[in-house]
């Protein structure tokens, strides 16, 4: 199974797509992160950032994305723009037509760590020793996105995965359905 973990960010935004099989180690297939222009107005930067992500599913070809979920930002200004970011991401997803399952980084940390409230160096250590890695990934978006892929793949094999995942329902009834 190929899973895209996606840290979403409008300045820089993470990606890894993992394989894994039923209960056998994740490889990793591919990670780095798109970036937009800072100097740029947020629309453009999102348009910048649908089209980067395009080809990121497209060249991944992956089978499910696993993304960040938001839960709380400092700064209520940077909290929406990357939720709009985020926002971009799911709508990638769901034109690609793939399952989206969401990860609090609370969860996160307690999937690869053990430990809730564990830091950013101890998830990039253990992203590196999970993937078999000689060095931690890199960009730290990138080692983030990984993180989420993993959770992700911990979850599903676990049969625990199906509360993470979003509706793929559309709001609107099919024809068969009225």
């Amino acid at each position: 199974m190929r899973i895209l973990g996606i840290d979403p960010g409008i300045g820089i935004c993470g990606f890894g797509l993992i394989e894994t099989s039923g209960s056998a180690s994740a490889k990793a297939l591919d990670y780095g992160a798109v970036t937009t222009r800072v100097d740029a107005p947020i629309p453009a930067r999102l348009l910048e950032l649908y089209d980067s992500l395009v080809q990121v599913f497209d060249d991944c070809k992956p089978e499910m994305v696993a993304v960040e979920k938001l839960f709380f930002a400092k700064n209520i200004t940077t909290g929406i723009v990357v939720a709009e970011a985020r926002g971009i991401v799911l709508l990638v997803a769901a034109q690609k037509g793939l399952p989206v399952y969401e990860y609090t980084p609370n969860q996160i940390k307690m999937s690869l760590t053990g430990y809730g409230a564990a830091n950013k160096t101890q998830i990039e250590e253990m992203v590196r020793v999970h993937l078999g890695l000689e060095k931690k990934p890199k960009p730290d978006d990138a080692a983030d996105a990984l993180a989420v892929a993993i959770t992700c793949s911990f979850l599903y094999t676990q049969g625990q995965n199906d509360e993470h995942r979003f509706s793929n329902s559309r709001g609107r009834k099919r024809k068969e359905d009225k």
